[in-house]
């Protein structure tokens, strides 16, 4: 089985997926790693990739290309990333798609926590980046990623803790599993 984790910043996309390895033993794939190495790669800041990628699509379609081959080429995988499950959604590989929600202030603590930067500075990155995704991932594929309809399951992140999530998430997995209908979504 594929499991996609997807979400915007700050949502607990990578958090919930070693949570979530730990149950299933899956091995989880981060396409926000492979994005920020690439960057760093390159000599520049996740937010200067960011806008050198709105006219590089080059730079997205590397990265999205190597985690559709990922997905294709393995199974009993967690793949984490903002369009984790769009890429698989959008090629027809089978997974069982996850999106996970928090309001915008409870990312915001949590972003500026992760990079060590005050609240000021963090709503400035993380607007931006949001803004840039967005656009660009209508421009490249012509999807919407605050489209929700995709996906198996939505979880709020804001009242659990991580284990509790993946936990919920294994659950309702295994539930949907045992339905004869259930399927998970091709595309």
């Amino acid at each position: 089985m594929r499991i996609t984790i997807a979400g915007k910043i700050g949502s607990g996309k990578s958090t919930v997926s070693k949570e979530l390895s730990k149950i299933t033993g899956y091995t989880v794939y981060s396409s926000g790693t492979f994005f920020r190495e690439t960057a760093r790669k390159m000599g520049m800041s996740i937010e200067d990739f960011n806008i050198y990628s709105e006219t590089h699509p080059e730079a997205d379609y590397y990265t999205d290309e190597t985690q559709k081959a990922f997905m294709m080429q393995n199974d009993n995988i967690i793949v984490e990333g903002r369009l984790a499950g769009w890429i698989s959604y959008m090629n027809g590989i089978t997974a069982f798609r996850v999106f996970l929600y928090a309001t915008y202030y409870t990312r915001l603590v949590r972003f500026a926590g992760r990079e060590n930067i005050d609240i000021d500075s963090a709503r400035s990155l993380m607007d931006k980046r949001e803004r840039s995704e967005k656009e660009r991932y209508k421009k490249l594929y012509g999807i919407d990623i605050d489209d929700l309809s995709i996906y198996d399951i939505v979880v709020n992140t804001e009242f659990m803790k991580p284990d509790e999530i993946a936990v919920h998430i294994a659950n309702r997995i295994d539930e949907m599993s045992r339905k004869e209908i259930f399927t998970p979504r091709l595309s």
